[in-house]
């Protein structure tokens, strides 16, 4: 299936799947007609017609209510069998997805033990209930065998998705345990730096002060120009603490704890806030919206925020184009603004360096999606994918 049909198929799951049980349906009436070619006697197609009706509209709740779906297709399925038909894989097409969705949402021995129960009610069926005495081969042993590989593929899937599953939240895990780790080397290194400023200059402000005191009354000009050079250097260690702390601050977020974390919903207020300093934001949206979870949504938000950030800094024209694609599965988000012709300024941000870059990969990241930035077609583009808010 092409890229185009699996959005459109995404898009629409409720066509899909009345398409899908739509076929179902015409494979399984397919198999009351397959009775009666072998039969030796003649029988009406259409209570099995029927029954096989009843058995596709119970699959419309096998998502939320998969244990009771699978008793009633299996009964139904043996009615089937008693009234004559002979039960082949057409016919035991409800049953088999019903098995299979069993196989796939249910506990591992729940799911074992339903599985075998429906398969020894349908070999019962074949044994005892069956008015034509059909072959043992085509009404006990085929009919068994093909629910046994049903139930054992939904399994097979169910465990697989778990294990992804699993396997996600634990990387997740991992990327936080990485992200408190970066932060308590970052305070560890801040606390040196401070730790240096403090003792440096604190120190020579000390002995620079003792000293201007004790030539005050015999070398008076000795201490003036002493003091003068008392009052660089603080000016200096507050120039530096200055700096340090400010590493420190977020100035960005919110002043109350219990405001909402920022989203896409707030990307005007965010535009409008850049066109007071000059700044001309262009945004596209194309695509249906859909909603994100909440780290996507703030990622997405803060991504952008700090690549208009650096444009403010860095860019040769007051202009950023920000375009937001919505995917069936994901959000595409580009920024982009233009580069200078020549080669760019020391300050000016690349795809390997830069502490804004580094933080907005964090965040794509941690969002589970990812982000790239570099120069593309004389602009300098940040690009990010996230994953959409799954729907159930």
């Amino acid at each position: 299936m092409s890229t185009r049909w699996r959005d459109k198929a995404a898009q629409r799951p409720r066509t899909v799947q009345l398409a899908a049980l739509l076929l179902l349906f015409g494979a399984t009436a397919t198999g009351s007609f397959v009775t009666g070619w072998v039969a030796e006697e003649p029988l009406a197609p259409w209570p099995g017609i029927l029954l096989s009706a009843v058995c596709c509209l119970a699959l419309f709740w096998r998502d939320r209510h998969p244990l009771p779906v699978l008793g009633v297709i299996t009964v139904l399925t043996m009615a089937e069998g008693a009234i004559g038909y002979l039960i082949t894989p057409l016919l035991m097409g409800p049953l088999m997805v019903a098995l299979y969705s069993v196989g796939l949402r249910a506990h591992r021995i729940t799911a074992r033990n339903v599985s075998l129960l429906a398969t020894v009610c349908i070999a019962v069926t074949g044994l005892f209930l069956d008015p034509y005495n059909h072959p043992v081969l085509l009404g006990v042993v085929n009919p068994a065998a093909c629910l046994l590989l049903s139930a054992l593929l939904g399994s097979y899937v169910g465990v697989r998705r778990t294990y992804a599953a699993e396997r996600a939240e634990r990387a997740a895990r991992t990327r936080e345990e990485e992200a408190r780790h970066h932060v308590v080397q970052e305070r560890m290194r801040i606390a040196r730096e401070l730790h240096d400023i403090v003792a440096h200059h604190l120190a020579l402000a000390n002995a620079q002060a003792s000293t201007a005191a004790h030539l005050y009354r015999t070398h008076p000009d000795e201490a003036f120009e002493m003091l003068t050079t008392l009052s660089t250097t603080t000016a200096n260690a507050l120039r530096e603490l200055k700096a340090t702390v400010g590493v420190l601050r977020q100035d960005t977020e919110p002043a109350d704890s219990l405001t909402p974390a920022p989203g896409l919903g707030q990307l005007p207020d965010l535009t409008a806030a850049y066109a007071g300093t000059g700044l001309d934001v262009d945004v596209t949206v194309s695509g249906r919206p859909q909603p994100l979870s909440s780290g996507a949504d703030l990622a997405a938000f803060r991504i952008i925020q700090e690549a208009l950030t650096n444009v403010t800094k860095h860019a040769v024209s007051g202009r950023a184009d920000v375009r937001l694609v919505y995917l069936s599965r994901s959000l595409s988000l580009t920024v982009s603004n233009e580069m200078s012709a020549g080669p760019p300024a020391s300050g000016a941000p690349t795809a390997d360096r830069g502490f804004g870059l580094m933080g907005m990969k964090e965040r794509a990241q941690s969002a589970g999606g990812k982000l790239t930035a570099g120069p593309h077609d004389g602009e300098f583009r940040v690009s990010c994918t996230l994953p959409l808010q799954p729907t159930d």
